[in-house]
């Protein structure tokens, strides 16, 4: 299946039109840094971000995690596609994970202990800010939504505010078993965000591809999309929704213990929904996985789901009611001056700069693999479909379609290089389809497009 997909592939998509998309996504970043120093004040200081599209300010630097992260960077581009080829699986996936670890940690390092990584969950704004006033969990869960619209004596802090309240009680749990603090926190974020680099290339492998898998492995590893896992939440969020969507892909598979699997997907999928209202989104890569192999893990992963969606309705807190007062809140806030007319396609460049060009590059042959069109009754088309379709594509394209999904809602203006990281850890995948001879060239470009962001821009997270 693989030699035949790179064959369609090859026939339609040439290194050089990779080069070609890769230029778009370069202009677009390019466009969205200059639109607001062209256009200048007072309408730039409505985008309420001071190196827009990426939320931070432009500060050229260095720290002792520049030769660090240059080290890993080399060694990934020098080592890993060699190594993604010839290591035992469950090594490959560890060592993906540890890797990804490092040059995670190291570019936070750029910034230093305090700024770039102890710090960075510890301002006013942040978790931690409200993790000490938390002496009742239960009382917490009751009054949570009594407490997320703004201009009250008790009103949450911005990002607690923002999102549902599992969260907040992931903190607090943390601090309750002794490891309180930013670092600890910080270190779970990063922790958790990077096992994605795990979590993806394992759940191609369980949808049929293990050829495809080892290919992602060096880009997930080195993807730039960590500068923003360390530190903030969403790289926790991010790690929590790619294991959810890993579990349902070996879900599908039917072997034994599927049903356990399956609900134990539902599981997590159910409380990502109460990391972040917007995880809600994590069922277009959900149903891709469904649609690619089996329908009959969905039943237990639903149940799974309900189950924790029922345990915090239980405690005191619905989410249908949060949500609606946090869209409130968003426009309470500088969000009704931010202008759509520039974030709807600032936030895609800002996605770009997560992504890395070489995703981008990818993206015209994800579309050549997923142009198959139901020409047949769909009982006739879908095992057909199945039986050819790339696992990487296919994930690769859900993980774009939530972005898009998410981009034209409005509800995220400006910040989506960490906001939409638990997408973007899913369309990386798309990194799978370069061809092996070009892997080197594009892990490059992968890296100097993260050290540049690294190490041009005081990013906020």
């Amino acid at each position: 299946m693989a030699n035949a997909s790179a064959t369609r592939v090859a026939r339609y998509v040439s290194t050089r039109v990779d080069g070609y998309c890769a230029l778009v996504g370069f202009l677009l970043v390019l466009t969205a840094f200059a639109v607001p120093r062209i256009i200048g004040k007072p309408w730039s200081d409505r985008l309420y971000a001071g190196a827009a599209p990426i939320f931070g300010g432009w500060l050229p630097h260095v720290g002792w995690g520049t030769v660090p992260a240059l080290a890993v960077a080399i060694a990934v581009v020098r080592f890993g596609p060699d190594l993604a080829r010839r290591l035992p699986w469950n090594r490959l996936l560890l060592s993906a994970w540890a890797t990804a670890a490092a040059w995670a940690f190291a570019l936070a390092m750029v910034d230093g202990w305090q700024r770039g990584f102890a710090g960075r969950l510890t301002t006013r704004d942040e978790y931690l800010h409200e993790v000490g006033g938390v002496h009742d969990i239960g009382a917490m869960l009751r009054g949570f939504s009594g407490r997320i619209l703004d201009f009250q004596p008790d009103s949450w802090t911005t990002h607690v505010s923002g999102h549902p309240p599992g969260a907040l009680l992931v903190f607090v749990l943390l601090d309750r078993i002794g490891l309180g603090g930013g670092a600890w926190a910080g270190l779970l974020c990063v922790a958790v965000g990077t096992s994605a680099a795990a979590a993806v290339p394992f759940a191609i492998r369980a949808l049929g591809s293990e050829h495809r898998a080892r290919a992602a492995t060096p880009f997930l590893a080195l993807m730039p999309a960590v500068v923003w896992i360390a530190v903030s939440a969403d790289g926790l969020f991010a790690g929590v929704g790619a294991w959810a969507v890993a579990l349902l892909a070996l879900a599908t598979r039917r072997q034994r213990g599927w049903v356990a699997t399956a609900f134990a997907s539902g599981l997590l999928f159910g409380f990502t929904l109460f990391l972040s209202y917007g995880l809600v989104l994590l069922a277009v890569p959900a149903v891709a996985v469904l649609l690619a192999r089996s329908f009959r893990p969905a039943l237990p992963a639903l149940l799974g789901a309900a189950a924790v969606v029922a345990a915090f309705a239980a405690a005191g807190f619905w989410w249908l009611t949060g949500y609606h007062l946090v869209v409130e809140r968003y426009y309470q806030g500088i969000a009704s001056e931010r202008p759509y007319s520039y974030w709807v396609w600032g936030n895609l460049a800002a996605t770009v700069c997560a992504l890395g060009l070489a995703t981008v590059a990818a993206g015209c042959r994800v579309l050549v693999e997923l142009e198959v069109l139901p020409l047949h009754p769909i009982r006739e088309w879908l095992p057909r479909w199945r039986s050819h379709v790339d696992p990487a594509a296919l994930v690769a394209a859900a993980g774009a379609a939530a972005i898009l999904i998410a981009d034209l809602s409005g509800l995220s203006k400006a910040e989506t290089e960490r906001i939409w990281l638990p997408f973007d850890v899913w369309a990386l995948a798309a990194t799978a389809l370069l061809p092996r001879h070009s892997a080197r060239f594009w892990l490059v470009v992968q890296a100097a497009g993260a050290l540049l962001i690294n190490h041009l821009i005081l990013t906020n997270w």
